[in-house]
C-alpha cells in the first residue's frame, strides 16, 4: 500500500498480540503507522478499536493537499 501513491495516505494500524520488540521494529519498517498490542478482554478491545477509528477518522491531521486548480497555474 505504501508503494503506491493514490494508497500511502491510508492509515495502516497494526492490531496483534505480540509485545515482542522485534514485530513492533518490523511493522514500523514495513509501514505500519501505529502498532497497538489489543487487549484480552473483549470490551476492552472494543473500546481499543473505538479509539483508534477516532483518532484517524477524527484527531490526526493530515497534510494538506495542493489543489489541482494551484498546481496547474
Amino acid at each position: 500500500m505504501k508503494a503506491e501513491p493514490q494508497l500511502r495516505q491510508i492509515p495502516v494500524v497494526m492490531l496483534t498480540s505480540s509485545r515482542q520488540g522485534p514485530d513492533v521494529e518490523r511493522c514500523y519498517k514495513l509501514g505500519a503507522n501505529a502498532y497497538v498490542v489489543k487487549p484480552v478482554d473483549f470490551g476492552q478491545f472494543a473500546e481499543a478499536v473505538k479509539t483508534i477509528g477516532k483518532f484517524w477518522a477524527v484527531l490526526n491531521e493530515l497534510p494538506l493537499r495542493r489543489a489541482k486548480s494551484a498546481s496547474a497555474g
